[in-house]
């Protein structure tokens, strides 16, 4: 069965800072229960081969273990939790980033029955399914590839099409499909995110990152809102507060500055908020967290 050898590929192969061999495709494994830590998602395809995680978005919560996959279509700020796991069941995943410019060369060179129909509707930036064998196998010739340094440079960039044509032509094809449109409403979307990352500091008016996105501030409304689970500005205020969290690490005695510096005007405002998302005072966060021996590991995979 495909998820056996998968889970012995992933922990044979792991690393301490989950890279591999073949570029894009990281695995990670947790012998214990991870509280949860807040990153960016990225475009990726995650796959759990034994244990479970949850992913926070918003007020929506995924929950995937083995045998299951989450994609990520829009990078989005996440916070993950690895649940139930010990030294001697850990939780092991693999993730593989997807690139808009291979699903639109894949999307090109398909034939026009060879897809299903789907709208240009915008659809969650995080979706959750059971993973088909056809794409657990060739996930399974993707990993075995890493004790084959030979094949790699011929091999990998094949069994990497193939992953991507199961997810397109699989039950969430129609989010991946639309990585590679450049003209569709998650483009769109995908575009807003990107510039809300990039000025995140700065005040905005919807009305303009609407405009921005060629969308009018009604479509702009409820498209965000179906892929990112939040409003534009709750959005802002979540990549605020992550990159104050990133900053405190090295500047924990600078709390007023950090504020600041993402975006806050009054100190008891940023530290509320902050405390609201994190659970404490960026205070006692910012100690807790320079201390801390083990940094906190990626949301995903």
């Amino acid at each position: 069965m495909s998820l056996d050898e998968l889970r012995e590929l992933l922990d044979r192969h792991v690393r301490p800072d989950q890279t591999t061999a073949i570029d894009g495709v990281r695995i990670c494994r947790f012998d214990r229960d991870i509280p949860p830590a807040s990153s960016m998602s990225g475009t990726v395809l995650a796959v759990v081969a034994q244990g479970t995680k949850r992913l926070a978005l918003g007020d929506s919560i995924h929950e995937y273990g083995a045998g299951q996959y989450l994609v990520a279509s829009v990078d989005l700020p996440v916070t993950g939790h690895v649940v139930d796991a010990t030294p001697s069941h850990p939780t092991l995943g693999f993730g593989m980033t997807l690139e808009p410019a291979a699903v639109a060369e894949l999307l090109l060179q398909a034939g026009p029955r060879d897809l299903p129909q789907s709208s240009d509707a915008a659809r969650p930036g995080i979706t959750v399914s059971a993973a088909p064998e056809e794409l657990l196998d060739a996930i399974v010739r993707l990993l075995r590839l890493l004790d084959r340094p030979r094949d790699r440079q011929a091999l990998v960039p094949l069994v990497k099409r193939e992953i991507l044509w199961r997810l397109m032509t699989g039950e969430q094809g129609a989010v991946v499909r639309q990585l590679g449109l450049s003209d569709s409403s998650m483009a769109h979307i995908r575009r807003a995110v990107r510039w809300i990352r990039e000025n995140y500091a700065s005040p905005f008016r919807v009305e303009d990152v609407a405009r921005l996105s060629g969308m009018s501030v009604s479509a702009f409304h409820r498209n965000f809102q179906e892929v990112t689970a939040m409003s534009p500005i709750q959005f802002q205020k979540q990549i605020r507060l992550q990159e104050a969290r990133l900053l405190l690490v090295n500047r924990p005695n600078d709390i007023t500055g950090v504020g600041h510096r993402v975006g806050y005007d009054s100190p008891s405002q940023f530290s509320r908020e902050y405390r609201r998302q994190f659970g404490a005072p960026p205070s006692v966060d910012a100690v807790r967290m320079h201390d801390e021996a083990d940094p906190a590991p990626a949301a995903l995979p």
